[in-house]
């Protein structure tokens, strides 16, 4: 990601560590996430706790799915989308998650969640899907070969 960040000279980055909070109690830390460099001091608890609350910062979050991918469909997409945040990324490199997620028979997918009013719009990629990304429509990859990046 940083790479096209730089080459297509978007004013966004990529931090070491980020936590979303979604709540007092909710926070997390999404495997990848792109904020929004123009947005950054907007952020009250950026400078010294490294946190994000506001939904516009973020524009994208990407979680790689775990054995846990009931949270990555169900809970943090309900929550990145209530938070307003524009792009969220399920990637599912094992097809772990449920069939009403990523189709029977189970394969590897890549769910691009798109806000659309306030609501994600879903798409399912599969093999040699290409990725169409609101935020960085120059990507030119498909989902074979991300998955082959080992993102």
């Amino acid at each position: 990601m940083g790479a096209t960040i730089r080459q297509n000279r978007h004013n966004y980055f990529v931090p070491k560590e980020c936590l979303v909070k979604i709540s007092n109690d909710t926070g997390y830390e999404p495997n990848v996430v792109v904020l929004d460099d123009g947005e950054i001091a907007q952020e009250a608890r950026w400078e010294r706790e490294s946190i994000i609350t506001l939904g516009k910062t973020i524009k994208l979050a990407v979680e790689v799915v775990s054995t846990n991918w009931r949270d990555d469909y169900l809970v943090k997409m309900a929550d990145h989308e209530s938070l307003g945040i524009q792009e969220y990324w399920i990637v599912d490199y094992l097809g772990l998650g449920g069939r009403r997620y990523i189709g029977s028979p189970k394969q590897p997918t890549i769910t691009i969640c798109n806000l659309v009013d306030g609501e994600y719009d879903l798409q399912q990629l599969r093999r040699d899907d290409r990725i169409q990304s609101p935020t960085f429509p120059e990507l030119q990859l498909t989902v074979t070969q991300i998955f082959g990046a080992g993102i």
